[in-house]
């Protein structure tokens, strides 16, 4: 029985390492789920939530890790600026909202100037 293997069209189940999150994710819950998951959490300490004085451990928040965010919101912004149907997703199959963020990315990096390096 265990040299039998059955075919599937399922990819196997994977799980980040660390989650880059914004402040407003700063909520004990969050904090818990994830740590029963095995991933690490980088949220900055929420001004807001510190009007009690905490007991314990501190979270944890590295500043060096949490710069990697700052890519990905920028490459939204950029989508939203000039690509406004992506943002609001039209499209039915993903097929179809796969080519067009395909289409995106290569007339961003067409205005950036990064056709030519790939001469």
């Amino acid at each position: 029985m265990e040299d039998i293997k059955v075919k599937t069209n399922r990819r196997p189940r994977t799980r980040p390492l660390e989650v880059l999150a914004d402040a407003a994710y700063d909520d004990v819950d969050i904090r818990q789920h994830l740590r029963s998951r095995g991933i690490q959490s980088n949220i900055p300490i929420n001004p807001r939530n510190t009007k009690k004085r905490k007991r314990g451990r501190p979270t944890r928040f590295n500043p060096e890790t949490y710069i990697k965010r700052g890519a990905i919101e920028r490459f939204f912004a950029w989508l939203k600026m000039g690509f406004r149907r992506l943002t609001t997703r039209y499209e039915r199959l993903n097929i179809v909202f796969k080519g067009f963020l395909d289409i995106a990315c290569f007339m961003m990096c067409w205005k950036r100037g990064f056709g030519e390096i790939v001469k």
